[in-house]
C-alpha cells in the first residue's frame, strides 16, 4: 500500500467515525435510534456528498468488521437462554421461515423478477437481524423478558437456515461454471467442510474451551485476546475448508456462547460490537446507489411493506396458534420486522458468484435501510403500540383470546446481593443463605461461584450498567461488597445511594473510609481493624494489657 492509499484510508475511516459520532449524538437529542443515524451517516458520506468510496482497503476493513460482527452475533446464541422455549422456538422458526419465504417469493414473482432473483429476494425478506434486535432490547432493558428469549430462539433457528444457505453459496462459488457434476461436487465439499467445522466447534465448546477461559476469567485483557484469537483460528480453519469467513466467525461465537461466562465475555466485547455495528451500517449506507432508486422504488416499497407488516403478522398468528398470550406474541412479532445482516452478506455472495446482478444488491440494501430504520422505532415504542392495538380489538380478530398486558416474568426483589467471592464474601453468602434469605452471589470467576449451597450465582462485573440491571440492584434489600477493588466499591456505593438501597462495603484501606461515609454507606467491613480490636480485648481480658 503506497502512502497516498494509506492517507486515503485514514481519511475515509476518519470521515466514517466522525459522521457516525455526529449522527449518534444527533439521534440522542431527537430520540432517533443510533442504528438509523449510522445508516443516514453512510448515505450522507457516499451517495449525497461523495466523500467516501468503498475501495479495496476499506472493503477489507468492512469484511473484517462483518466477520467480527457475526462472531458477536454467535456469542449471543446461548442454548441455555432458550432451553425453556427451545421446542417452541424450533417450531416457530420452521413455520415462519417456510411461510415468509413462500410469501416473499410470490411477491417477488408478482413484481416481475425471475426465478433466481426471486429466490434471493425471498431469502432477504425472510430473515431478521439478531444484531439490531438485541441492541434495541438491551437498550430497553428487556433482554430477560419472555418475548426477548423467544425472539432470540426464533433468530437462532433463522441463523441455522441461513448458515446452510451460505454454505451452499460457498460451494457454488468454488467452481467457474454451473455444470451439474461440478455443482454437486462443490456442494459436497462445502457441506463436508461445514460438518467438520461444526464438529470441531462443538467438541471444543464442550471439552477444550471451558478450562482455559475459566482460568483467565479474572484477567479482562487475557479473556478479550483469547476470544479474538479463537475467532480468527476458526475463521482460518473455515478458509482452509473453502467456507466463507462469515460462517467461521459465527460458529466461533456460538462455541463461546455455551461457556458459563459467555454473558460476561459479551459485556467485555460490547464496545467492539458497538464500533463494528457503526462501521457496518455506515458502509452499508455508503454502498447505496440512490440513482437506481427511480427504477426499483416500487419493488423497494412493496418488499419493505412485506417485511414491516406481513412478516410480523405471520409470526403473530403462528404464536397465537401455539397458545402464546397476545403480549408475548405481539412483542416477538414486532421484533422480526427488519432485514438481517446475513441477508446483505447473502446478496453480496450471490453477486460475486454471478447468480444475481448489482441492481438486486442495491434493492436489498434499500429494503434493509428502510426496514431497519422503521423497525427500530417500532421496537422502542412497542409497549405503546401494544396498548393501541389492544384497544382496537384486533387481537381478538386475529384469533388471540388472551390479551393480558402482563408477563409472568421472573424478577428478583428484596434479595441480598453479595459481590466478590473471596473468603469473606463466601462466608457472608453462606451465612445469609443458611438463615433462609434469598442471596445472589456475584463474581467474574465461575470457579469462585461453586459450592455456595442454595445461593443463586451470577457471573459478571458490577462495573457494567447492564449487570446492575440484571442482578436487580435497585430492587435489592441489601448489597454487600467483599471486593478489594477501590473504584468498583466506590461505584457500587454510589449506585446504592442513588437507588436508596442499603449497602455494606469492604473498606480494606483506611483511605477509603471518608469517601464511603460521604456516600452514606450503611456499614463498613473492616476485618483488619475488627481483628485488631478483638486482639486488644483478648489481651485486656487475660490481664496482659491494662486499659
Amino acid at each position: 500500500m503506497d502512502s497516498f492509499s494509506e492517507v486515503t484510508l485514514l481519511l475515509d475511516l476518519g470521515y466514517i467515525i466522525l459522521a457516525a459520532t455526529a449522527f449518534a449524538f444527533l439521534g440522542k437529542r431527537i430520540k432517533m435510534p443510533s442504528l438509523v443515524g449510522y445508516l443516514l451517516a453512510g448515505l450522507l458520506l457516499g451517495p449525497v456528498l461523495g466523500l467516501v468510496a468503498i475501495g479495496h482497503s476499506l472493503e477489507m476493513i468492512a469484511e473484517l468488521g462483518i466477520a467480527l460482527l457475526l462472531f458477536l452475533v454467535g456469542l449471543e446464541l446461548s442454548f441455555d437462554k432458550i432451553k425453556d422455549l427451545g421446542k417452541a422456538a424450533v417450531s416457530i422458526s420452521s413455520f415462519q421461515v417456510c411461510l415468509t419465504a413462500i410469501g416473499g417469493f410470490a411477491v417477488a414473482q408478482l413484481l416481475g423478477f425471475g426465478l433466481l432473483p426471486a429466490i434471493f429476494l425471498a431469502a432477504t425478506v425472510t430473515f431478521s437481524s439478531t444484531v439490531v434486535v438485541i441492541k434495541l432490547l438491551d437498550q430497553k432493558g428487556h433482554m430477560h423478558r419472555r418475548y426477548a428469549r423467544l425472539a432470540v430462539g426464533l433468530f437462532l433457528g433463522q441463523d441455522i437456515v441461513i448458515i446452510l444457505a451460505l454454505t451452499i453459496l460457498s460451494g457454488l462459488g468454488a467452481g467457474s461454471d454451473f455444470e451439474l457434476a461440478i455443482v454437486l461436487k462443490s456442494l459436497g465439499v462445502a457441506f463436508g467442510g461445514m460438518g467438520l467445522l461444526l464438529s470441531v466447534v462443538l467438541v471444543a465448546a464442550r471439552y477444550i474451551l471451558p478450562r482455559p477461559f475459566a482460568w483467565a476469567a479474572n484477567s479482562p485483557d487475557t479473556v478479550f485476546i483469547w476470544a479474538l484469537c479463537w475467532c480468527f483460528l476458526i475463521v482460518l480453519l473455515a478458509h482452509q475448508l473453502h467456507l466463507s469467513l462469515e460462517i467461521g466467525a459465527f460458529l466461533a461465537g456460538v462455541a463461546l456462547a455455551q461457556l458459563p461466562m459467555h454473558e460476561d465475555l459479551h459485556r467485555r466485547l460490547h464496545p467492539l460490537m458497538t464500533f463494528f455495528i457503526a462501521i457496518f451500517l455506515v458502509t452499508l449506507g455508503i454502498r447505496m446507489e440512490i440513482q437506481e432508486f427511480s427504477t426499483v422504488w416500487v419493488a423497494v416499497l412493496v418488499l419493505s411493506t412485506f417485511v414491516l407488516l406481513i412478516k410480523p403478522l405471520i409470526v403473530f398468528v403462528i404464536l397465537t396458534r401455539m397458545r402464546f398470550d397476545a403480549h408475548t406474541a405481539f412483542h416477538t412479532a414486532v421484533a422480526t420486522g427488519q432485514v438481517s445482516e446475513f441477508s446483505f452478506i447473502l446478496l453480496a455472495m450471490g453477486a460475486s458468484s454471478g447468480l444475481i446482478n448489482g441492481t438486486l444488491v442495491t434493492l436489498g440494501g434499500l429494503v434493509g435501510l428502510i426496514t431497519i430504520a422503521c423497525s427500530s422505532y417500532l421496537i422502542i415504542n412497542a409497549d405503546a403500540l401494544y396498548k393501541t392495538y389492544k384497544r382496537t380489538g384486533l387481537f381478538r380478530l386475529l384469533g388471540s383470546k388472551r390479551d393480558s398486558s402482563t408477563e409472568a416474568e421472573e424478577t428478583r426483589e428484596r434479595h441480598c446481593i453479595v459481590v466478590g467471592m473471596n473468603a469473606m464474601g463466601r462466608a457472608i453468602t453462606q451465612a445469609l443463605a443458611n438463615r433462609g434469605l434469598e442471596v445472589l452471589a456475584v463474581d467474574t470467576d465461575p470457579k469462585k461461584l461453586t459450592g455456595l449451597g442454595s445461593a443463586e450465582t451470577f457471573i459478571g462485573s458490577v462495573e457494567y450498567e447492564s449487570v446492575i440491571e440484571e442482578i436487580g440492584l435497585r430492587r435489592a434489600n441489601m448489597v454487600i461488597s467483599a471486593l478489594q477493588i477501590e473504584d468498583a466499591n466506590h461505584l457500587l456505593a454510589y449506585r446504592c445511594k442513588s437507588y436508596g438501597v442499603r449497602c455494606a462495603i469492604h473498606a480494606f484501606d483506611l483511605s477509603m473510609v471518608e469517601d464511603l461515609l460521604d456516600l452514606e454507606t450503611a456499614y463498613l467491613l473492616m476485618p483488619s481493624a475488627d481483628g485488631t480490636v478483638a486482639q486488644k480485648n483478648i489481651l485486656i481480658k487475660e490481664g496482659l494489657v491494662k486499659i
